[in-house]
């Protein structure tokens, strides 16, 4: 089809929304290790998983061999709100850049809690409320979670406990207000309202946090209160079969135009919205169907895949969680108070550590003052003030980019424009201000974390 018939935005009608959610391990020749009982080190059982999480949530976690899972029509009626989400033609951007190459991006921010979070959110608030439960516990980074699931537990008239990791509780307060109006109770991490915090703040007087304490003291909360479980907005499988609808609207959406990417593009911290995105794509080469080139991008302060290692670690900081064969820096790494970008996870999804380590997607890291440049230009370009996670993602579809530019290849660029960054302002504030400075942890600095990753055989 002719470039000029191609639409700005391409819009799905709500008639070819998903009736199912696509789950790329039953395509995956090498399936991810299992969750292993950090008591015994043996792989966890479904009862074992369910003292923690929802009855139906352990079936899709576990489940590795059916390639699609029916979207309850709760679920679907929820998601008609804000899906289909728009696939974007980054024209202004392109133009800019004086770049050959074709950019899209999937935008997911169109919806209250700003970001991609919500479509598993409301997919996990929905199997508490079937199995009748009170209320779920999580924890929340930079909020986006947060804020997600408690519009979906407002939604379903459930109860909200959310731990945020502390430094993200100080510099982001509205984001905590928005999850507060919803309902929500938000508890800064480490706290001293659990045994797991008590004992972080003990052994790390003054820290600032992090994801792998908020999960500890979100599991503790779930485990010792009646009528709740734990739920996760990143990193366990079943999060990457919910947002499998970001790819899979994205696919149907190139098809509609008949367009052909040739890279995808997305941010990784825990790996949901890169899981999502890329998922249906993968499917395709890993059926010998089609070559794309995927690419992870992370944080140069929270190497994960580039420089973590592949190996079992606890997915918690209190190490009460399962562990998880990942690329991981350790559960104790928690990353400097100058990291603003979001994605502060120590570990990567199972699923995207494997093909990582299979060698079917590429991972790059980027320094921080790096991402907030490419947010500015494309803010002053496409008009969205994106998120900073997502911000990573269009750092290297820049850099991409020109390098069509320097080589005249004209390459289809498809990348993930995880949220917003209207309550990201004082990370703006400091790049503006020429406060921002990038940290990249030495070799010693990342010691630690390995010296401490549980022997497993």
């Amino acid at each position: 089809m002719a470039d000029n018939k191609i639409p700005y935005k391409i819009y799905l009608e709500e008639s070819e929304m998903p009736k199912a959610w696509y789950n790329v391990r039953a395509d995956m020749k090498n399936k991810p290790a299992p969750l292993l009982n950090p008591a015994t080190l043996k792989p966890m059982t479904a009862e074992e998983l369910g003292h923690v999480f929802c009855d139906e949530l352990v079936a899709q976690e576990l489940n590795d061999t059916d390639a699609y899972i029916e979207i309850p029509e709760e679920i679907r009626s929820f998601y008609r709100m804000y899906r289909p989400s728009p696939l974007v033609r980054a024209y202004c951007l392109e133009k800019k850049l004086g770049t050959p190459a074709k950019i899209y991006y999937k935008f997911e921010g169109n919806n209250t809690s700003g970001s991609h979070k919500l479509n598993s959110a409301i997919a996990q608030a929905y199997y508490a409320k079937k199995q009748g439960l009170k209320g779920v516990t999580t924890e929340t980074g930079a909020g986006q979670w947060g804020t997600a699931l408690s519009m979906a537990c407002a939604y379903l008239d459930l109860d909200c406990k959310v731990y945020m990791v502390k430094v993200s509780y100080e510099q982001k307060p509205f984001r905590r207000e928005v999850m507060r109006t919803y309902g929500a109770s938000v508890t800064p991490s480490p706290s001293e309202t659990t045994e797991v915090g008590r004992k972080i703040l003990q052994e790390h007087p003054g820290t600032t946090g992090s994801l792998g304490c908020a999960i500890s003291e979100a599991v503790e909360a779930a485990t010792t209160h009646e009528g709740y479980r734990y739920v996760l907005g990143s990193v366990l499988n079943q999060v990457l079969l919910h947002q499998s609808v970001i790819g899979l609207e994205t696919q149907a959406a190139l098809k509609k135009y008949d367009i052909k990417p040739d890279i995808i593009i997305g941010c990784a911290g825990g790996g949901s919205n890169l899981g999502g995105l890329i998922s249906p794509f993968m499917g395709e080469n890993l059926r010998g169907e089609a070559n794309y080139k995927f690419i992870a991008v992370e944080p140069a302060s929270c190497p994960s895949l580039t420089r973590g290692k592949f190996a079992y670690d606890f997915c918690d900081t209190g190490k009460v969680c399962p562990l998880a064969k990942m690329y991981s820096l350790g559960s104790g790494f928690i990353p400097s108070p100058n990291h603003a970008g979001g994605l502060r996870y120590h570990g990567m999804s199972s699923i995207l550590s494997q093909l990582y380590h299979d060698g079917l997607m590429e991972a790059r890291s980027v320094e921080q003052t790096a991402v907030f440049e490419a947010a500015e230009q494309f803010a002053r370009v496409e008009g969205i003030l994106p998120a900073p996670e997502s911000s990573h993602a269009i750092r290297v579809a820049i850099d991409e980019a020109l390098k069509c530019k320097e080589t005249g290849e004209e390459k289809t660029i498809v990348f993930g424009l995880t949220g917003t960054g209207y309550f990201d302002m004082v990370a703006y504030e400091k790049f503006n201000n020429g406060e921002m400075s990038d940290y990249i942890p030495t070799d010693e600095d990342l010691k630690p974390g390995f010296d401490s990753l549980p022997k497993v055989d």
